[in-house]
This record gives C-alpha cells, sequence and structure tokens, in this order.
C-alpha cells in the first residue's frame, strides 16, 4: 500500500487532496500537520474523511515544519488519539511518554538525516518495545550497500516496520520495501513538494513503478549510474514490462564509481536479473563479467548485464540500435542499405565517449568511413586507433563534406536546448543527421537539420531501439517499441511543463 503525504498550510486544501487522493484509490493518507498555518483543527480534518489517515506532526530536528512548542505538539498528536486517528506517527524519543488509547494504532518512527546507523536490527528492537503496532525507519542513505541492510532489516522484523533509505540513493527502497514485508511505503501528493529526500510522487509510484503489484517474487532489473535521477530508462521499461504482463520491475541505481565493485558483488542479495549500464560504468563493469558479446570485446565498454548463476553477462546494445536508426531512416527515404554516394559513405562522430565509441565502431561494421571530432583531441585520437578511423580537432569539423553527421555528446540537451555541436551554415541536403540526444527529441541540430532538408535520425529512435534490443536479451521475446517510445515522449513532454 501507498501512504501519500498531504501537506498544505489551509486545512480546507488538506480536506480537498484527501477526497482526491480517496476518489483515485489511494487507501491510506499521512496528514502533516506541522505544516498547517495557525490552530490546528483536528477535529476537522478527520471527521468525515474518505479513506484511512495517519497523523503526523514533525519537529524540524526530524524534517518537519513545526515551529511552535513542542508541548503544543504533543497536545496535537494526543488530540489526534482522542479523535480516533487510525494511525498516530511518535518519534522514538515520545513515544514513551504518549500512551495508547482506543483504536488508534502507533507508529513508533525514527529519523537519522546524516546516515544510516550500523545496527539497524537492535534500533528496531527498541523501537518496537515502545509499544509499537508499526515500526518506521527512514535513514540517509551515503552508499548503496546501505539500502540492502535496511531491506534485510524489514525483512527480518517481527513487528511490521516501514524501512526507507533518504536520498537519490536511497530511492529503490521507496519501491521495493514491500518486496521485503513493508506494510506500505510513503509518497508525495506532488512531484514538485517532496516532504522527504528522494521521495517521490504517487502517481509514479501507482503507474510506473506499480508498487501495488509488487511481489517477493517480482524480478528486479534497473539502471545504474552516477547520478541517475535524470534518466528515463526506468520510464521506457517499467512501461514495457506493463505492456508485456511480466513480473518485474526496473529501478534507477545511483552508484558512485567507488562503490561499483561492492554493489555488484552484492548483486545476488536485492536479488538483480540484469542492468542497464550508463556513465560512467561502462567500461568498469567490464571486470566483473563472466561472458561478454562480440561487440563489447571490440567496444571494450557494456551498457548491459544479464545476471545468472554463472555470474554476470556482458552486451552493448548502443552501436547495434544506431545503425538500425539509421537504416530505419535511409528506408523510409527509399535506399535498401547503408552504402550511397550521395547519402553515408562517410560519416562525422562528434563525441569521445562511450556512445561516440559504440556509434564509431557501429558504423565501421557497416563500412563507412568514419571520422571522429571531440573537443579534447587526444580523446577523438584514442577512439580512432581503437575503431582504426580517422581523427580531426574540433575546429576542423566543418572542413570536409560528410554524409552521415553523428552528434554522440550532450550539446543540445534539456535544458541547453539552444546549443548546437554543428554549425548550420554547413548542413546539406544530402546529408543525414542523427543526435542521440532525446531531451528534447528536437534538438536545435535536428531543427535546423529538418530545415536544410537533410534527413534525421533523432535520440528518441536511438534511445528506444537500445532499449528495446535489451528488453529482448533480458525476457527472450520482441519489446513493444511503440509503447516504449510513446512513454518516452510523455516523460518528456511532462518534464518540461511548468510546475
Amino acid at each position: 500500500m501507498i501512504c501519500v503525504g498531504i501537506a498544505r498550510g489551509r486545512h480546507r486544501h488538506v480536506i480537498a487532496e484527501h477526497r482526491h487522493l480517496a476518489d483515485n484509490g489511494v487507501g491510506l493518507v499521512e496528514l502533516r500537520l506541522d505544516f498547517i498555518q495557525g490552530n490546528v483543527q483536528v477535529r476537522r480534518l478527520l471527521a468525515d474523511r474518505p479513506c484511512p489517515a495517519v497523523v503526523t506532526c514533525r519537529r524540524p530536528a526530524d524534517g518537519g515544519h513545526w515551529s511552535r512548542s513542542e508541548e503544543e505538539r504533543r497536545l496535537v498528536l494526543r488530540t489526534a488519539i482522542v479523535e480516533g486517528a487510525d494511525y498516530v506517527d511518535l518519534e522514538d524519543d515520545i513515544a514513551g511518554a504518549v500512551p495508547r488509547y482506543g483504536r488508534t494504532k502507533r507508529i513508533v518512527s525514527h529519523h537519522d538525516f546524516t546516515g544510516t546507523p550500523a545496527d539497524l536490527d537492535s534500533l528496531q528492537r527498541q523501537m518496537a518495545a515502545l509499544d509499537a503496532d508499526v515500526v518506521k525507519i527512514a535513514t540517509m542513505a551515503t552508499c548503496p550497500e546501505d539500502n540492502l541492510r535496511m531491506l534485510e532489516m524489514v525483512r527480518g522484523a517481527e513487528i511490521p516496520t516501514v524501512g526507507i533509505c533518504m536520498g537519490e540513493i536511497g530511492m529503490p527502497t521507496r519501491v521495493l520495501c514491500g518486496r521485503f514485508g513493508s506494510p506500505f511505503t510513503y509518497a508525495t501528493f506532488h512531484e514538485d513538494r517532496l516532504l522527504a529526500p528522494g521521495q517521490i510522487g504517487w502517481r509514479q509510484m501507482r503507474d510506473v513503478y506499480r508498487y501495488d503489484s509488487i511481489t517477493p517474487a517480482t524480478k528486479v532489473y534497473g539502471v545504474i549510474a552516477d547520478p541517475v535521477a535524470h534518466s528515463y530508462s526506468p520510464v521506457v521499461h517499467n512501461a514495457a514490462l506493463a505492456e508485456a504482463g511480466i513480473d518485474a520491475v526496473y529501478l534507477p541505481f545511483r552508484v558512485p564509481a567507488e562503490n561499483l565493485d561492492e554493489f555488484l558483488f552484492e548483486a545476488h542479495r536485492w536479488p538483480l536479473s540484469g542492468l542497464s549500464v550508463t556513465i560512467p560504468h561502462k567500461e568498469a563493469v567490464l571486470r566483473h563479467a563472466q561472458r561478454s558479446d562480440e561487440m563489447v570485446k571490440a567496444i571494450g565498454a557494456a551498457n548491459t548485464l544479464v545476471f545468472s548463476a554463472d555470474g554476470p553477462e556482458a552486451f552493448n546494445t548502443d552501436a547495434d540500435a544506431a545503425v538500425e536508426s539509421l537504416e530505419a531512416t535511409l528506408r523510409d527515404h527509399g535506399h535498401e542499405g547503408l552504402v550511397d554516394v550521395n547519402a553515408v559513405n562517410s560519416a562525422l562522430v562528434l563525441g569521445a565517449g562511450g556512445a561516440a565509441r559504440a556509434l564509431a565502431f557501429g558504423l565501421k561494421r557497416r563500412k563507412i568511413d568514419v571520422t571522429v571530432a571531440a573537443r579534447t583531441v587526444e580523446r577523438a585520437k584514442r577512439i580512432a586507433a581503437e575503431v582504426g578511423c580517422k581523427a580531426v580537432d574540433w575546429t576542423a569539423r566543418h572542413r570536409m563534406p560528410f554524409g552521415c553527421v553523428v552528434n554522440a555528446t550532450p550539446v543540445g540537451m534539456h535544458p541547453n536546448v539552444n546549443e548546437s555541436p554543428f554549425e548550420r551554415e554547413h548542413l546539406r541536403p544530402y546529408m543525414v543527421v542523427f543526435d542521440t540526444v532525446y531531451n528534447p527529441e528536437n534538438t536545435l541540430l535536428i531543427k535546423e537539420a529538418r530545415q536544410a532538408g537533410c534527413r534525421i535520425v533523432t535520440g528518441v529512435d536511438m534511445f528506444v531501439r537500445q532499449a528495446a534490443i535489451q528488453f529482448q536479451i533480458w525476457h527472450d521475446r520482441p519489446a513493444p517499441e511503440k509503447v516504449m517510445r510513446e512513454a518516452l515522449k510523455r516523460a518528456t513532454a511532462s518534464a518540461k511543463q511548468p510546475a
């Protein structure tokens, strides 16, 4: 069950949001009374409530907004108990001073915004002894291992326990805590009004992650990166899983480089079935791979892992996705293959990262004459030596008439949408222009290329194709590409709407 937090300053707004949530199937809300302006009218908020409620009145030290005396705060909590609140949330240092009364259940909570205690089991037992119906522990994750310790504590608890790690690193615990035995998780009503670090909105929890469908049998996939909050992979893959009826969930895992080895060594504890891999881990994960496909061996980087009893297997879907996207564009324009004297017998790849290397390899394998250009010419030369192609200085990228221009840099990505890595006056109608940036899909480079009469390939094309190949690898069935594409476009469009 998802408990949705309501934090508004006026009583009528709290009541309206409570009713809206109940009308949309939410079965439990948290009324954050520390946000109420003026005198708190507990009876008014609880009378005729449309679904059960947790009453919480949090001090600043515990992440709350209460500005009056501690005596007044405790009076509010006791009043909520007398008025028959379904649950009242009591911090562990005051729970002993607030006795049980009536039918109200007691949530005994503990918050640590600096880290995650070493002995969570002992902390949980101490809190359970405070006449708790539910124990809630929320701590700041400082490394991915904190998540596993938290979830395993939840699984071993004798009294129902909500265990959540806060912050971007801790986000997976919010989605997976129910899988490990938590009676509910917490989400916020508004995406732009977070009540705790790393919290996500209830619609995303319900519609993207399908929280209420997750069971101990649900397989776990995800993307590892640092940072990872910007990734649209969870939106795309979870939409595909829902469409295909697969019992699995796909999560964002923020894994700092210094924690990568430990994270992969402990993959069986989640347990993980597969991972997408992106910056900065595409090369480093290879030291853990027991087997690698031919593209990984050629490129020296992986964007996909499969976990089995024999250990991780590494794949790279970027190169095939890029070439397939280019081929599809040419077919749509009447070409049967890649080699066309007026189109793509030559390609300029802009960038020197993992995506640029994969694209250069993929194009080179299709007999395209590839040139790499990057702001750091040494990095461009390194890729050129690995691929067996040419490299030029960034300032020389406009000097030769290439049949295809590929942007594998972040230039033009939201919010820097008025930037382009290739100057407009050098675009020609015979060119194919391929921009790997997918947010926005219509980058400045794509817009100017379209105006110049070029054939275009967008980052959405490549992103969806590489994700679809991952889906095929993991689930041994074709991916619902149309659903994935629509989910990505909805998510990127929604992200640009004003809050």
